[in-house]
């Protein structure tokens, strides 16, 4: 034993030298990169990695530190991010590495905070990303043809590869040059696609992977979902589980690129989860059976500022219930269960890079040991329990050990549990977003105290800009036909306008009046959107991916304006034959119930324009705030369709995200300060489909444990503190649909209660393996208790413990109780630990509560409430 911890500590001081070791002009000191069968090889040790997934332009740069730094409290040792094309290139040869793109800012980041890089560049992404990170111009280039044997194609996918390769180059961040990138990507999730092209496909991907080797990048270079990737290509796993993979060569280690830990949402849908059990125990699972590289998908998940939303039809929000939120706060219990799974997976380090394969041992029906030794007794296991309904008891190297259903224990030296990833014992934390500590909207205090809601608005006095309907610049053109909407707009708006003219006569209004019908608009196939109108007036809309539109109308005698807002709400970002896939109308626009048949306006001489007035005027635009365009608006003026409006606003106090409640709006885009902070929609999700307990146990899909139905998907829009002033910033939305900016608010996301609940069953705190106490022999694991811990957010400290019972407290969070057995010195000894402090930590052991009911398993249950640090002090207690 203690020859094997001296082992232990030996290979983590060296790999704590190579990780952290930084010279001058340098992140790291240089070092190779290959993989065996087993690992990735760093420096020429072999490493179990864990990898966090964070798009830098889903946040700002300012974000970025604390989202890094939290990333590697949590136990990341990589960061993975994607490339994104359409961001770094929006027009072609003009190259943009800035404000959120500056990837090599992003990267340098990454490396001075002693983390490693995997760097997928794709250069297709997917990623509910507009278009698949692809920019709309790749599509206008002739006879092309995305992702296949297409030379058009290749010959701008390699000059993008290559741009991004010789930039890292340049700036001296691959491994080999001190700079933490370790692993590349070309291309992603081909395989899934790879058939619909046919051969073409095949060489495309051979050609793909060679030119990527043929960079001399000098790292690894993966391809995930390619089960025949080419021998000098890791071809990779995505996944909610990806435990049974195995690459396409013996030659090759096991890596999980994406790992799922939450899902996308549409607008209009429910909001997934995917609970932390579940989550554990699907990375346990993965380094049990012989992972050795799994990243989250996503650790971060961010916001689609601008129109970067891919879909059709995705959400603003990219939370994907990822362990740090969108914001950038701790999504607690997930990442501190998931800390504390990394923390043990650590302590198994040496003995799975040891062993070059595990031992299996069944233990049961439903329950396996997976073995891994090393040289000099070093050894450590795992044992599941797949059994979705049923706690097993095993016997394991001549003890006995209880398996939760669904679960993985890990026990680092092959005899202790180090972790259980259906035992959470990390607190959760309950967000509020409130309007409490902004006290500085632009509103009177006589007048606040009339409105109903008590809600402090976003301002009192507001001003608006008519949209014109249909023709406003002199730019607009008129064809004979339907034109496809990219083709026209190529993406630098969501809106186009189709504006035709027919002529009713009076025989055709005498007609409809005889025989009590409607004339009907019909067009056979439409995406995203369309508002119908007539003669300047909206009439209807309708929404869906290629859907049939069937629109009843009313035309006035003489000539009529039939005028059609067709509307993009993120492009398709996934499938085979992209730049095929448009946007618009498709088939047939048809007019139905006229007398003598139907009218076929697909043919007719259209006039198109492009965008919005109030887009091509820059009314979000900070220097434009002086227009004379704008007029004051009245109370009696909302709700009004196609309106600009502007206002400003001070921000909130504090540093807490900040965010707006958009709940009162209907459908638009925002900005702040001139920043695109998104589209927002109202849209509500279905009221069915929600469950209102989640099990964690079994195989999780994205519709299990689903929340927020018969509720608008998406109310809050974040908007980063870096993008505000303290005072005046100028807030501009255009609204289509009739929504009223009168009552939207500004608020702030606040952890204001932390909870926890752990028994005296629970196993100790992780850092205890490395007690020198324990390792000389002195304490046994059987002497370590377990510690529950608290913590605020920074800023923030411990103002009152609202309860805590050490006993056989009942319920959940903010629903505990007291149950028959109860210490009463529990809230005292709480109390005396924690308030005041920004975290605490309290054993969970009757030395430390007395014993209230002997011979009964003991549990702590507390619940606090957080509050702003009135000073700089922040201390940790222990007790």
């Amino acid at each position: 034993m203690q020859n094997g911890t001296r082992i232990w500590l030996q290979w983590l001081a060296m790999a704590l030298t190579v990780t952290f070791s930084m010279v001058t002009g340098q992140y790291f000191k240089p070092f190779n990169v290959s993989y065996d069968h087993r690992a990735l090889i760093i420096d020429g040790q072999r490493r179990m990695l864990v990898s966090a997934g964070i798009h830098y332009p889903r946040a700002t740069p300012e974000m970025w530190p604390d989202l890094i730094a939290k990333s590697k409290e949590g136990g990341a040792d990589v960061i993975e991010t994607y490339v994104f094309w359409s961001g770094h290139e929006p027009v072609k040869g003009q190259y943009s590495f800035e404000g959120r793109y500056d990837l090599v800012k992003f990267v340098k980041l990454v490396g001075s905070s002693g983390l490693y890089l995997h760097l997928r560049i794709g250069p297709y992404v997917c990623a509910e990303w507009n278009f698949g990170g692809f920019p709309v111009w790749l599509r206008d280039i002739p006879g092309i043809v995305f992702r296949t044997d297409n030379e058009p194609f290749k010959e701008e996918m390699q000059r993008f590869v290559k741009k991004i390769v010789d930039v890292m180059r340049e700036e001296s961040l691959f491994s080999w040059q001190g700079g933490p990138i370790i692993m590349l990507q070309i291309e992603n999730e081909y395989g899934n696609i790879e058939d619909s092209y046919g051969q073409k496909g095949k060489d495309y991907m051979n050609w793909a992977a060679n030119m990527a080797v043929g960079l001399g990048a000098g790292v690894p270079w993966v391809m995930c979902r390619q089960t025949d990737a080419p021998e000098n290509i890791i071809d990779a796993c995505n996944g909610y589980y990806c435990d049974g993979y195995t690459p396409n060569s013996k030659k090759k280690p096991v890596i999980w690129t994406e790992n799922w830990d939450g899902w996308y949402t549409s607008w209009g849908g429910r909001l997934p989860h995917r609970p932390v059990e579940d989550l554990a125990f699907a990375v346990a699972r993965f380094y049990q059976r012989g992972g050795s590289f799994q990243n989250y998908y996503m650790f971060f998940g961010g916001t689609n500022f601008g129109r970067t939303s891919g879909g059709p039809n995705y959400i603003t929000s990219y939370d994907y219930d990822a362990p740090i939120d969108e914001y950038g706060l701790l999504h607690q219990p997930k990442w501190g269960h998931l800390k504390d799974l990394h923390a043990a997976l650590k302590l198994c380090e040496p003995a799975l890079v040891a062993a070059d394969s595990a031992q299996y041992i069944k233990l049961g029906p439903r329950q396996e040991a997976h073995v891994y030794r090393g040289n000099n007794s070093t050894c450590s296991a795992f044992l599941a329990n797949i059994d979705e309904h049923k706690e097993s008891s095993v016997q394991f190297l001549g003890q006995a050990y209880t398996l939760p259903p669904w679960s993985v224990s890990i026990l680092p030296d092959c005899r202790n549990t180090a972790f259980n990833t259906a035992k959470v014992g990390a607190q959760t934390s309950i967000k509020v977003v409130d309007f409490e500590s902004t006290s500085s909207a632009k509103i009177s205090a006589p007048e606040h105290l009339m409105i109903q809601k008590g809600v402090p608005l976003v301002s009192e006095s507001w001003m608006s800009f008519k949209e014109p309907i249909g023709v406003w610049g002199d730019d607009n053109f008129t064809v004979q036909g339907i034109l496809e909407h990219l083709n026209v707009t190529k993406d630098q708006s969501d809106y186009l306008w189709y504006i035709t003219r027919i002529y009713v006569s009076d025989e055709e209004i005498a007609f409809w009046k005889e025989n009590a019908i409607s004339p009907s608009l019909t067009i056979d196939s439409m995406r995203d959107l369309v508002h119908i109108f007539i003669n300047g007036q909206l009439i209807g809309s309708a929404w869906g991916d290629w859907i049939k539109v069937a629109q009843q109308v009313q035309f006035k005698q003489g000539y009529n304006d039939v005028m059609l807002l067709s509307e993009t709400v993120g492009l398709q970002n996934y499938g085979a034959f992209l730049e095929k896939d448009g946007a618009g109308f498709k088939g047939q626009i048809t007019l139905t119930g006229f007398k003598n048949g139907d009218v076929n306006l697909t043919y007719s001489p259209w006039t198109y324009q492009v965008g919005l007035k109030g887009e091509f005027l820059k009314l979000y635009a900070v220097d434009n705030n002086g227009s004379s365009d704008w007029t004051n608006l009245a109370q009696n003026e909302v709700p009004s369709t196609f309106s600009w409006y502007k206002t400003y606003f001070d921000s909130p106090g504090g540093k807490d995200p900040v965010v707006l409640d958009m709940s009162s709006m209907g459908k638009g885009q925002a900005w702040v300060n001139g920043h695109h902070i998104g589209r927002y929609w109202t849209l509500v999700a279905p009221k069915d489909g929600c469950q209102e307990t989640c099990d964690y146990r079994g195989s999780y899909d994205s519709e299990k444990c689903n929340t927020n139905c018969g509720k608008p998907t998406q109310i809050w829009y974040h908007v980063p503190r870096s993008w505000l002033q303290p005072s005046d910033n100028l807030l501009v939305l255009f609204e289509e649909t009739g929504g009223n900016p009168l009552e939207i608010s500004v608020k702030t996301v606040t952890v204001e209660t932390v909870c926890a609940h752990m028994s005296e069953y629970h196993n100790p705190p992780l850092q205890m393996w490395s007690h020198p106490n324990y390792f000389n022999g002195e304490l046994s694991a059987s002497e370590m208790k377990p510690v529950m811990q608290l913590q605020c957010e920074d800023g923030y400290t411990i103002a009152s413990i609202e309860f805590a019972s050490y006993g056989t407290p009942q319920g959940s969070c903010q629903a505990f109780s007291m149950g028959k057995c109860h210490a009463p010195n529990s809230a005292s000894i709480l109390s005396k630990a924690c308030e005041g402090r920004n975290s605490c930590k309290i054993e969970v052991s009757n030395s430390v509560f007395g014993d209230p009911c002997p011979r009964t398993v003991k549990t702590l249950a507390v619940e606090a409430r957080c509050k702003p640090s009135s000073s700089l002090y922040a201390g940790v207690s222990d007790i």
